[in-house]
This record gives C-alpha cells, structure tokens and sequence, in this order.
C-alpha cells in the first residue's frame, strides 16, 4: 500500500515537498519508513543488537533521509 503524506509525517514529522516526493517515490511501505528513519537515528544501536545492515527499499530511505540530515547541517 503506497504512503500517505500523513503517514510520512506521521513517522518523520514534518518535511519539504521534495523530500516527501521522493520518499512516496520509491513505493516503501511505512514499516519500511520506519526501520529507516530507526537506522538514521540510531545505527549504531541496532547494529550493536545485531540486527543486518539495511538492503533494498529500505536502503535507499536511509540514503535519502541521511541525505536531508547532511543538508540540515550545512546551513
């Protein structure tokens, strides 16, 4: 089932168009959103419980919400 914008914001709080736009792109579910926004926020964490490095969809949220993150800091 595709994401809402509601949904987005619902896990990530509030986001540019853009950002949304590509997240809604890559047809992840919200449990998909959601594991990546948990391996942006604490990967070492969830590394340390063992958990496998994150592949397919929810790679590609975590190189885009890390992206934003980058974006974030530079200004």
């Amino acid at each position: 089932m595709t994401m809402t914008a509601k949904d987005i914001v619902s896990v990530l709080g509030p986001v540019d168009e853009t950002l949304m736009a590509n997240i809604s792109a890559t047809g992840a579910t919200l449990g998909e959103l959601a594991e990546a926004w948990a391996w942006v926020n604490s990967d070492e964490a969830l590394i340390g419980e063992g958990r496998t490095l994150p592949s397919g969809k929810v790679a590609e949220l975590v190189d885009l919400l890390s992206a934003e993150e980058e974006d974030d800091f530079e200004m």
